[in-house]
């Protein structure tokens, strides 16, 4: 197949390792398409929901859609920056950065998600 649509009643809810207070909802796998390599998500956070700072092995892209997230991050030297991303702020980081986010709004966070293996 070289392309899919999802409805938006098609996304399935799914449990991401390490996060809490959170509603994560799949749009695409990467086996939807031919040879795909991007997963896409959309996160539903809390007030204080989150992620545990830790990594993965894959490229990854954060997009605020609404709220707010508070973003801990590890740069090549070790040492760690905060950040607060606000609605139409994106993260980019390679595989294997280190870091976390925690919605220290007072309102949900929707936050989509891509990443590449």
């Amino acid at each position: 197949m070289s392309y899919k649509i999802t409805r938006k009643e098609e996304a399935y809810k799914y449990e991401a390792a390490k996060h809490f207070d959170v509603r994560t909802t799949r749009l695409c796998d990467p086996q939807d398409v031919n040879d795909g390599v991007m997963t896409i998500g959309l996160s539903h956070f809390l007030p204080g929901g989150g992620c545990e700072f830790g990594s993965n092995a894959m490229e990854s892209v954060y997009y605020i859609v609404e709220g707010e997230m508070t973003l801990t991050a590890e740069n090549d030297e070790g040492l760690q920056s905060v950040t607060v991303l606000h609605k139409g702020d994106a993260f980019h980081c390679g595989p294997g950065t280190k870091k976390a986010v925690v919605n220290t709004g007072s309102e949900s966070c929707q936050m989509l998600v891509a990443l590449k293996k």
